[in-house]
C-alpha cells in the first residue's frame, strides 16, 4: 500500500512556514532550503576545453550577481525596533564566530536572506561599530572633531544661557536665538568637514556590514548562550 505525499491533507504556505520557522528561531533551514534557482546538471560537451572556458564564464558570472544581490537588497527591511532595543549579541562567540561560520551564499536569494536576517540580529553590534568608525574618522580629520566639540559646547552655552535669563518666558524670543544657534552650528559642521567624517564613517560601516552579514552563515540564536552556559 503506497501513502500519498500528504495523508492528512495539510498544507501550509511557504510565506507562512518562513515566517514561522523566523518567529521560532529556526533560520539555518531557510538557508538550506532548496530554491528553484539551483542550476540543473547539463549533458557533458564534447569538447573538454569549451566546457571549462563555459564553466568558469558561468561561475564568474553566478558570483558577480551573488555580489550584486548583497548590495542591491534593503538590508532594514526586517528590522524593528524591537531589534534595537534588544541585548547586544555577544562579540566574540555569536557576531565573530569561528571561521565555520562563514561561507560564500550559493544563490543571490540565501544573500539576501542572510543579509536581512543578520542585520536584524546583530543591529546594536552594527550600530556600535558606526560610533567606533565615526569616533577614527574624527581622529584622522582633527579639524571636524574640534568643530563638532565647538557645536556641542554652542548648544550647552545656549542652554545655560536660556535658564538664567528666563527665555522660556519669551518663547518668540527663544525661538528666534534656537534658529540663529542652529545655522550657527550648521555652518561650523559644515566647514570643519564633520559632515565627510560621518560620510566615511557611514560608508565603511554599511559595506562591512554588507559584507559580514552575507558571508556570515545563520544559526539558531540560542546556540551561543548554550555554549557560554557550558
Amino acid at each position: 500500500m503506497v501513502f500519498s505525499a500528504n495523508p492528512l491533507s495539510l498544507s501550509v504556505s511557504d510565506p507562512f512556514f518562513d515566517s514561522w520557522l523566523r518567529q521560532n528561531g529556526y533560520p539555518e533551514i531557510l538557508e538550506h532550503r532548496p530554491t528553484s534557482a539551483t542550476p540543473s546538471t547539463t549533458a557533458p560537451s564534447t569538447s573538454s576545453s569549451t566546457s571549462t572556458a563555459n564553466g568558469f564564464f558561468t561561475s564568474l558570472h553566478s558570483t558577480i550577481c551573488i555580489l550584486l544581490s548583497l548590495f542591491s537588497t534593503n538590508p532594514f527591511a526586517k528590522l524593528t525596533n524591537d531589534d534595537l532595543a534588544a541585548p547586544t549579541p555577544p562579540w566574540q562567540v555569536a557576531f565573530i564566530g569561528d571561521y565555520e561560520s562563514y561561507s560564500f551564499p550559493v544563490s543571490g536569494a540565501q544573500a539576501q536572506l542572510r543579509v536581512q536576517e543578520n542585520v536584524k540580529r546583530y543591529a546594536r553590534n552594527y550600530a556600535w561599530l558606526l560610533v567606533i568608525f565615526f569616533a577614527c574618522s574624527l581622529y584622522q580629520m582633527p579639524w571636524a572633531a574640534a568643530g563638532l566639540i565647538f557645536s556641542l559646547a554652542l548648544w550647552e552655552i545656549f542652554k545655560l544661557c536660556s535658564a538664567m535669563w528666563g527665555l522660556d518666558q519669551y518663547p518668540t524670543i527663544q525661538q528666534t536665538i534656537i534658529r540663529v544657534a542652529q545655522c550657527v552650528a550648521a555652518v561650523i559642521l559644515i566647514y570643519s568637514g564633520v559632515q565627510m567624517a560621518l560620510f566615511s564613517a557611514l560608508s565603511v560601516n554599511y559595506a562591512g556590514m554588507i559584507l559580514h552579514a552575507g558571508f556570515r552563515t545563520l544559526t539558531r540564536a540560542k546556540q551561543a548562550s548554550h555554549g557560554r552556559s557550558r
